[in-house]
């Protein structure tokens, strides 16, 4: 079972006007770019589901809870993740 959906990440990516696309950087899931094609940063760890591939509230809770003084300024790693691979 892979530890991310690419499609929905990348879904949720279009939203927050950002492309993704799998990491080069080893352990890391996804590379974010900005449009332009800067890269802007590595998210997520290979050796963990996310809401992506679970769905599941209760885990959505608890990153969001461990998070909750990064993952809401812009352009942090934890943004990103939270907006790509947690909603």
């Amino acid at each position: 079972m892979p530890r991310y959906n690419i499609i929905r990440a990348q879904r949720n990516a279009k939203k927050i006007g950002v492309v993704v696309k799998p990491s080069t950087r080893k352990g890391k899931k996804l590379d974010v770019f900005s449009k332009d094609g800067k890269k802007l940063t590595s998210i997520g760890d290979v050796n963990y589901y996310d809401f992506t591939v679970t769905r599941d509230k209760k885990r959505q809770a608890a990153y969001q809870a461990r998070f909750a003084k990064t993952r809401n300024k812009v352009g942090t790693p934890s943004y990103y993740a939270d907006r790509i691979l947690w909603r």
